[in-house]
């Protein structure tokens, strides 16, 4: 809002300074000469471990032929709105998962924390690059238009982070819980009441206990945006071992950029997936051991099972919902049974 302001602001100086004075005869022509407006669905803080490192390098690197302008999590337009926003060209392209964005596509499901579809965070670059992922992303995105897929991408797994503690199912009946459409469209199986706010305003939204607790990450993202600092204990199960994210750009603006320029953010977006890659699997243990803000609760193996269990069902259904559906669903069935086929270190149990 405040950068909306601002913008509103300078636009009505540079108008009245304009009127009298009168304007130049002669404007200078600007170095670059592509300029994109890129919004993340990352706060500041989390963006700059997210994002804007691989931003900055392309920045530097593109040497003035091109410049991308980030913006964080709503701050331009709406997380929910990002999709339509892009497809119009009001923003160039986006850094989201495609189910905060309500990307109009049946595969959107997938993407964010879809139920145990994953153990490890390598699981996710893995099935495209070599299970058919990436192909079907593309068809689907292709349906679609004005705007292009362009890259997919590993990142946090989605544990509870609580005021009160879980140590049972029974546990998570009635917990007001910030996460994920089809996160919290499973969880309310379980008696969770998903809650849908701008990231922004979800740790105010804990201290006045509008909410119960966050599904929304791991225990680095609490750590790093501060949901530690307002919740109390951190559950070890998982609904998922990490996440799928994507890189999307207005198939227009993405066509005017010429072939090298391509390259490079496609180098860009590999950086920022290889760094989430090491920094949350570091993060993860590190802040298990010797994280002080936060105590570490378990539900019981045999009681969580049932949760996997359920989800297996979830599965079905999504499968059901179309016919590219539930290719992805029998990819991620037979990934995981190669998985558990393989043993150690794929899968310990």
């Amino acid at each position: 809002m405040a950068t909306r302001r601002n913008f509103l602001k300078k636009a009505g100086a540079a108008s009245a300074a304009g009127a009298a004075f009168g304007a130049p005869a002669v404007h200078a022509q600007s170095k670059t000469k592509i300029r994109w407006r890129l919004q993340t669905y990352a706060s500041p803080a989390l963006a700059e471990h997210v994002i804007k490192p691989s931003i900055d390098s392309f920045n530097k690197a593109a040497n003035g032929d091109m410049e991308i302008e980030l913006f964080f999590a709503d701050q331009l337009v709406p997380t929910g709105e990002l999709f339509r926003a892009m497809q119009r060209g009001t923003i160039d392209a986006v850094q989201s998962d495609d189910d905060s964005i309500a990307a109009p596509v049946d595969i959107s499901v997938f993407g964010g924390y879809f139920p145990f579809a994953c153990r490890y965070s390598l699981d996710v670059p893995t099935l495209f690059h070599q299970w058919g992922l990436d192909e079907i992303w593309a068809e689907a995105y292709g349906e679609v238009e004005g705007v292009t897929w362009l890259s997919a991408g590993a990142w946090d797994p989605c544990h509870f982070n609580t005021v009160a503690p879980i140590r049972s199912l029974a546990d998570l009946k009635g917990l007001r819980i910030f996460t994920f459409p089809t996160a919290g469209r499973f969880l309310s199986r379980f008696g969770v009441v998903p809650v849908s706010l701008p990231s922004e305003d979800v740790e105010v939204a804990v201290q006045t206990g509008e909410l119960d607790g966050i599904a929304w990450s791991g225990i680095t993202e609490d750590y790093t945006v501060g949901w530690a600092d307002v919740t109390d204990y951190f559950l070890t199960n998982n609904i998922s071992g990490a996440w799928c994210g994507s890189y999307f750009a207005n198939s227009e603006k993405w066509d005017a950029v010429p072939e090298h320029l391509k390259e490079l953010f496609r180098l860009c977006m590999d950086s920022s997936h290889y760094y989430r890659q090491h920094w949350y699997w570091g993060g993860e243990a590190k802040l298990r051991v010797e994280g002080t803000k936060l105590e570490l609760t378990s539900i019981p193996d045999a009681e969580w099972a049932t949760v996997v269990a359920e989800a297996r069902k979830f599965w079905d259904e999504i499968a059901k919902e179309s016919p590219r559906n539930a290719r992805v669903v029998q990819i991620l069935r037979d990934y995981n049974a190669l998985m558990d086929q393989a043993g150690r270190p794929y899968r310990s149990s």
